[in-house]
């Protein structure tokens, strides 16, 4: 799985922005950057979408044909948050021992303020 961590950072790199941790869970991934401005949030997760599937099917590391659900949900913290955020994605497992992705994601959504439609929302697998 480090080889994974280290293939995100290096998309990352790739496009100027900086990486400073990646986590992969079971049915999502937590990735903390820091933004190269010129390149937009939406052709970065594009990118390392695109990527990363064909690097999974392509190495077979699944049973059957690998691929990410549509959307994603990006959140931007303060610089005076970077700690507390890098442990938060570094210890995902401890979080949803107390909250499943769908109740963490909902909750980050009302923090944010964020109006949703649940028609919309992922397919979570909890």
């Amino acid at each position: 799985m480090s080889t994974f961590f280290s293939y995100i950072s290096g998309i990352l790199n790739e496009k100027k922005h900086k990486s400073i941790a990646v986590n992969i869970i079971s049915d999502h991934v937590h990735i903390l950057f820091g933004m190269n401005p010129n390149i937009s949030v939406s052709d970065t997760v594009r990118d390392i979408k695109r990527a990363t599937s064909l690097l999974i099917n392509s190495e077979h590391l699944c049973s059957s044909k690998f691929e990410w659900q549509d959307g994603y949900g990006a959140f931007s913290y303060s610089r005076s948050h970077l700690d507390n955020v890098y442990n938060y994605v570094l210890n995902q497992e401890l979080h949803h021992q107390k909250k499943t992705f769908r109740e963490e994601y909902l909750s980050f959504l009302e923090k944010f303020q964020i109006e949703y439609d649940e028609r919309y929302l992922f397919e979570f697998f909890d």
